[in-house]
Order: C-alpha cells, then sequence, then structure tokens
C-alpha cells in the first residue's frame, strides 16, 4: 500500500503499554522511541507486542516545528538539523535531518519567519503520540 503521508519510518516495537480502550505502542527506530497512542482493536488486529516489525506514520501537517524544546505533553520530541524549506503560497515544508531519517512538517510561512528557520539551524520535530497511526506489512 502506497499513502500520502510524508512521514514513514520502520522500525521494532518494543512495548506495548494496554488500556481499557487505548494503549501506548513504542516503536524503536534508529535508536530513538516512537510513541503511538491507538485503540486497543488496532493493537489486536495489527498483532501488535514486543519484536513485531511495525512502520509508524505520520503526516507532516501533523509535525511540530521548535527551536527550544519547550516542556509539552508531546510524547515524541526529536533533535534535528533543517535540511531543506519547500516554499508554499501559505505553507512552507521543512524537512529535519533526525536521527529516526527525514522528518518532513507543513507549517506556515509566518511559522518558518517567527522561527527563524534556515537550511542548517538545529530545531526539533515535535509530535503528538495521538497524531503517529502504525501499520504492519
Amino acid at each position: 500500500m502506497k499513502l500520502s503521508a510524508r512521514n514513514q519510518f520502520k522500525g521494532i516495537v518494543t512495548n506495548v503499554n494496554e488500556g481499557a480502550v487505548n494503549g501506548i505502542v513504542s516503536i524503536e527506530i534508529n535508536g530513538e522511541i516512537v510513541s503511538s497512542t491507538i485503540s486497543m482493536n488496532a493493537i489486536k488486529e495489527l498483532g501488535l507486542k514486543k519484536g513485531v516489525e511495525a512502520t509508524a506514520v505520520i503526516k507532516a501537517t501533523e509535525v511540530m516545528i521548535a527551536t527550544e524544546l519547550p516542556k509539552i505533553s508531546a510524547r515524541n520530541k526529536f533533535k534535528g538539523t533543517v535540511k531543506n524549506i519547500q516554499e508554499g503560497a501559505v505553507n512552507d515544508i521543512v524537512t529535519l535531518d533526525t536521527k529516526l531519517g527525514a522528518v518532513s512538517s507543513t507549517i506556515s510561512k509566518n511559522a518558518v519567519e517567527e522561527l527563524e528557520l534556515s537550511v542548517g539551524k538545529e530545531a526539533y520535530a515535535v509530535i503528538k503520540a495521538t497524531s503517529v497511526m502504525v501499520g504492519i506489512e
């Protein structure tokens, strides 16, 4: 299956914390842990458990960019360097080089200006666990 989501990272499930309705799936990717909050039905249907290969899928519109790491509830925070800024009329696509790989974020041109983003600048990709989908092959 091909997906339109720009961010797709393959890894290994390291933990599944089961709740009554939702669970938190931890996937190790290049030494980083990506947390995903998904339904228990999805966890069971996908057969997610420790050691299973899985792909974290994140739409670029769900990735926030920060130049300083704030105290924030978002579980996923990945340090990187701005690799590219693809300019658009209203939004820009900012790509960060991180340990995960290239993480793309669609943010407003105003945000790019306010954060003073430029190629080579250090920044963080910040993603809520509820914005991370999980797929298996």
